[in-house]
This record gives structure tokens, sequence and C-alpha cells, in this order.
């Protein structure tokens, strides 16, 4: 039972930033901007290598490859995420304020989403990918086991 939940809990985790690794590639204005907004340089190529460390890292995860480091990094990831893009206030010119406020109420459950994915991504770090992984088949344990 333990390994279906591992793998469960690996597809869960990873696809969200499968899918939004590869998102950037198909729309990279939009997060570009948003990097921009938060005062970080280079933009456009922080756009691709977030999209490229989301995609690999998003699927040693979901296939149990090197697990403890894929979903270290990945909490890092969501844990710096919801400080440097989802801890503010939203303010749009011209949007009324009462969309603003709904936009910051928003933003701050984004914030709290990442940090819980962060969570979850330092649990698996701890448990491994469990048997029904690449690391279970080479016999790897985890780094903290």
């Amino acid at each position: 039972m333990n390994n279906a939940i591992l793998l469960l809990a690996r597809i869960l985790l990873s696809f969200m930033f499968i899918l939004a690794g590869l998102g950037k590639f198909g729309d990279p204005a939009s997060t570009a901007g948003m990097i921009t907004q938060a005062g970080l340089p280079a933009a456009t190529l922080l756009t691709y290598v977030a999209g490229v460390f989301e995609v690999v890292t998003g699927l040693a995860v979901l296939v149990g490859f090197q697990t403890t480091i894929a979903a270290i990094l990945l909490a890092g990831f969501s844990v710096f995420t919801a400080l440097v893009f989802h801890s503010g206030a939203i303010n749009i010119p011209d949007f009324p304020a009462g969309a603003n406020g709904l936009l910051t109420v928003f933003n701050g459950l984004m914030m709290m989403k990442n940090l819980a994915v962060a969570g979850g991504f330092l649990g698996l770090a701890v448990a491994g990918a469990g048997a029904w992984s690449v690391d279970g088949f080479r016999g790897t344990k985890p780094a903290f086991a």
C-alpha cells in the first residue's frame, strides 16, 4: 500500500510542475512579465531556465529518479516562488479596488499552496520514491533514511 501511495504522491506533486514548465515555452512573455514585476533581471532567460528546471525535476519526481534531490530542489523552488511572486498585494492600475482585493486573496492562497507543496516535497525527500520507481528498481535508499 505504501508504494501505491508514494506513486500517487509523485504523480500529484509532479503534474503541476511538468505542465507549468511546458507552459513557459508556450507563453514565455507572461512569465517573463511576472519575473520583471518581481524585480529580477534577465526575465526571458529566467523564464526558459525555470521552464527547463520544472520539466526536468518534475519528470524526475514522476518516474522516481534521484527523488530526494529533485524533491528538495522543488521544495526550495516552491518556497522561493511563494515568497517572491505570491507574498504581496496585487494592485493593477485601472482595476476596481474590489478586483485588486480579490486578486490579493488569490495570491495569498497561491502562496499557501506553494508552501504546502514544499512540505509535500520534503516528505517525499524523506520517504523516498518507493519500490515502484527508478530509485526503487535501482535499490537507491532515501538520503535521510
